[in-house]
């Protein structure tokens, strides 16, 4: 399928990972809330699981729109996911350092550093596909 595709093969790695981040946070918010609660994150009641969830199930549904681009292929699609990744990272940028979890990984200025090389790889993937249709739309006219 990927051989006879013109999105670069970088570009369907970058989804692909981010994809796979996707699923492991909406597997954290509809499954495990004893990570969550480990991150520091209260869960105290009714309201508390309508927000985790309602995440998990926007988070899913960009999943599943990153999963259907990796399918078909189609360019003008691959740049709608690749805008809403640049947006929901680019946001992440400043939330996650912030407003750090209880266990974070990363100290908030290493987070912050990666989270500029995260948006930054995927404005290159932006960039790449939105090439690619504008040469494919020169080309049909």
């Amino acid at each position: 399928m990927l051989k006879n595709t013109r999105i670069p093969i970088w570009v369907n790695i970058v989804q692909v990972l981010l994809t796979l981040i996707m699923l492991m946070q909406v597997y954290w918010n509809y499954i495990d809330h004893e990570l969550l609660a480990a991150q520091g994150i209260t869960i105290a009641g009714t309201p508390d699981l309508n927000m985790i969830y309602t995440l998990g199930g926007r988070t899913m549904t960009m999943a599943a729109a990153a999963i259907f681009v990796l399918i078909t292929q189609n360019p003008s699609q691959f740049l709608v996911v690749l805008f809403m990744n640049i947006v929901r990272e680019g946001q992440e940028m400043f939330i996650d350092p912030l407003f750090p979890l209880a266990n974070a990984t990363a100290a908030p200025t290493a987070d912050f550093v990666a989270h500029i090389v995260i948006v930054t790889i995927e404005i290159l993937a932006f960039i790449a596909v939105f090439r690619i249709t504008r040469r494919e739309k020169t080309q049909a006219l």
